[in-house]
């Protein structure tokens, strides 16, 4: 069954991939548009709702299992990751689907998670090298 994404009020919690970490995600408006808001400890991260749509859309068309590859924004993202294309200028929105600059990266970290939460996609839960796949 699949989850609603969280409010400000009740956020849904997740995991990272490696099972390491809880954050919680939520959908809310900013700038007249909703976005993603991704609490990690006191770091908020927001990403285009969008993301999640267009991950499936690629994740589909690729077939296979992907590497997530997560980095920060001030980091390259591993080529054929799904982090590198979360900051693609090939990827539907022509760049980064994190928007506070400076905190733009980490796609790869923290939408897999909600992905399978929404019964999306499916992510490996590994120490490292987790990968993701389309339902």
């Amino acid at each position: 069954m699949r989850q609603k994404i969280g409010t400000q009020e009740k956020p849904l919690l997740l995991k990272t991939p490696p099972l390491s970490s809880e954050y919680t995600m939520y959908v809310d408006e900013k700038g007249g548009k909703e976005v993603l808001i991704c609490t990690v400890g006191k770091t908020v991260l927001l990403y285009e709702i969008r993301c999640l749509n267009d991950l499936y859309t690629m994740l589909k068309e690729y077939g296979d299992w992907m590497e997530l590859g997560s980095a920060d924004e001030q980091k390259t993202a591993k080529d054929g990751t799904v982090e590198a294309w979360g900051r693609s200028e090939n990827n539907p929105i022509g760049g980064w689907y994190g928007i506070k600059k400076g905190l733009r990266g980490r796609f790869g970290m923290y939408i897999p998670p909600l992905m399978e939460a929404l019964g999306l996609a499916e992510v490996t839960h590994d120490a490292k090298g987790n990968k993701m796949r389309a339902l």
